[in-house]
């Protein structure tokens, strides 16, 4: 993690031209598709925001407009007398383009082909570029001046190939620009099939005219090789040790679904700057939270849904309102969380160190005597807010009970054995039980058989929030345990409960054996 102290140069951001809606890297990035090629709506609207930069163009391209509005399918090479094709134009530090020499045009050609179950044009370009010259998507990113629009889109011929029984037809072929993540190019490993040889050509020698044409006007408005920001997130907090965490949808669309991360997403073109966009995706996300204090804090590296390099400008800003007050558009749910819940959380990569970082650095302030090591928000004065949790208490036919081994890296309890559990969010216990065991095992539980055993009245070390552990017997069942999160959990493993494992987290011992008792309450740590 890159710390900034003053927002980056963003002269070419500013004057970066207009892109599709839509295609700009963000949080929720292009989808895929289900193993399809680009939809011929996709293809439309790309090509009409293109149009809209270069009105000039509209005649020359008046081919692929009869192809769009055409029976055939326009990406399919099939498809004659022309399809479309992509392309990818990347751009190192000193400002040159990768060309390949083509084996089969003998040309020399930036890397591209046709598209195949791409899900989107720019997937198409980047899967080609990997493909022909080595470089992993991860090596690649946007530049600011284009986002996820195509620098050109270029009509040529291509010759017959009877070897092929292709006849003579054109190609529409879509050009992307991507940036090297890295101050120098990577060996390539180019496709032997295909590609003869490679060669990095400055931005006046680019082979296509049309292509260099683009460059080069580009290069007057900042195109200079150097990756930057081209994401916005917001790393919330209320001054008093909180951070406010946005649970992201689960969906295969969705930049890591399923997790806990910050509320942002990628500039637009009418963005001024990388604030700017951040204040527009948090109205759109999150009408009526405004933040106060908002600073550049840090650069983070993120990987978009097709693998691309996603440098993301973080910003520090304080808000203390109550998430349930929020018009919540995109995601699940919105909450505030302290540092010692972290190890506990599902969160996007480099978050949890990020957020410790600046609790660190941003201490809470002292807080009166008696008032507790955290901040109350709704709770009546003179109260602890707790943390609730829930435990499966499940036993086979042989009556041994099901426990998982944390993994040797894990945050809390490693190496440990402990019962399949889960952190109770906003939902009814029961239901956050049925949730985590079918998450986590693969379990179905039938909440009409579920009932409390024992509870454990926890409490950790000083600064920690005390606990209500909630155990619950599950009587009515069905499944084998899986190792569904294998980030936390190493096997699950039935234990006859009288020979429990030695490393077997304390409380879970504590419950256990009071169930075994007929104890229904226990408390740890308050003596």
């Amino acid at each position: 993690m890159s710390h900034t102290d003053t927002a980056p140069d963003r002269t070419a951001a500013t004057a970066a031209p207009a892109a599709p809606p839509g295609l700009p890297m963000s949080r929720s990035a292009p989808s895929r598709g289900d193993d399809m090629p680009p939809t011929r709506s996709h293809i439309r609207t790309t090509t009409e925001a293109y149009l809209a930069r270069h009105p000039g163009e509209r005649d020359a391209l008046a081919g692929l407009s009869a192809l769009l509005d055409g029976p055939d399918e326009p990406t399919n090479r099939a498809t004659l007398p022309g399809h479309i094709t992509c392309g990818a134009a990347v751009v190192d530090r000193d400002r040159r383009v990768l060309h390949i020499d083509h084996k089969a045009s003998k040309k020399l050609l930036v890397p591209g082909g046709h598209v195949e179950d791409d899900g989107t044009l720019l997937a198409a370009a980047l899967r080609e570029v990997c493909e022909e010259t080595g470089l992993r998507p991860g090596d690649l990113c946007l530049t600011p001046q284009f986002l996820g629009a195509p620098v050109d889109i270029d009509v040529h011929g291509v010759d017959a190939a009877p070897a092929k029984g292709e006849p003579a037809h054109q190609h529409f072929d879509f050009r992307f620009a991507f940036y090297l993540t890295a101050d120098t190019a990577p060996p390539l490993a180019l496709q032997e099939e295909e590609v003869t040889g490679a060669k990095w050509l400055p931005l006046a020698e680019v082979g296509s005219p049309t292509l260099r044409a683009k460059l080069l006007d580009a290069e007057a408005r900042g195109l200079d090789g150097q990756p930057e920001p081209v994401n916005a997130s917001a790393l919330i907090h209320d001054g008093r040790g909180r951070y406010l965490l946005h649970l992201r949808d689960r969906r295969d669309d969705i930049w890591e679904p399923w997790t806990l991360a910050l509320l942002g997403g990628g500039r637009e073109p009418e963005d001024a700057d990388l604030e700017a966009t951040l204040r527009r995706e948090l109205a759109e996300e999150t009408p009526g939270l405004e933040l106060t204090g908002l600073t550049p804090y840090a650069v983070e590296p993120s990987i978009s849904v097709d693998g691309l390099a996603v440098p993301t400008q973080i910003f520090a800003g304080r808000w203390s309102g109550h998430p349930d007050s929020v018009d919540l558009r995109e995601g699940v749910l919105l909450q505030w969380f302290t540092v010692d819940t972290l190890d506990r959380l599902r969160l996007s990569p480099g978050l949890d160190d990020m957020i410790r970082c600046h609790a660190t650095e941003h201490p809470a302030p002292d807080r009166p005597q008696g008032s507790g090591p955290h901040p109350r928000g709704d709770a009546p004065a003179g109260t602890e807010l707790h943390i609730v949790g829930v435990h499966l208490y499940i036993q086979d036919e042989h009556g041994r009970l099901l426990l998982g081994l944390r993994r040797p890296d894990a945050a809390f309890a490693a190496d440990t054995w402990h019962f399949l559990a889960g952190h109770c969010e906003r939902e009814a216990a029961v239901a956050c039980l049925v949730r985590e065991a079918k998450e986590e095992a693969g379990l179905l539980i039938d909440p009409s058989g579920v009932e409390l055993v024992h509870v454990v009245h926890l409490l950790g070390p000083p600064q920690a929030r005390p606990r209500i552990q909630l155990v619950f017997r599950a009587r009515t069942w069905s499944g084998s345990p899986e190792v569904l999160e294998p980030d936390r959990c190493a096997e699950w493993r039935w234990w006859p409960p009288e020979a429990l494992p030695h490393k077997l987290v304390p409380y879970t011992r504590t419950a256990i054996e009071g169930i075994l008792a007929g104890h229904a309450y226990s408390e740890l740590g308050w003596s």
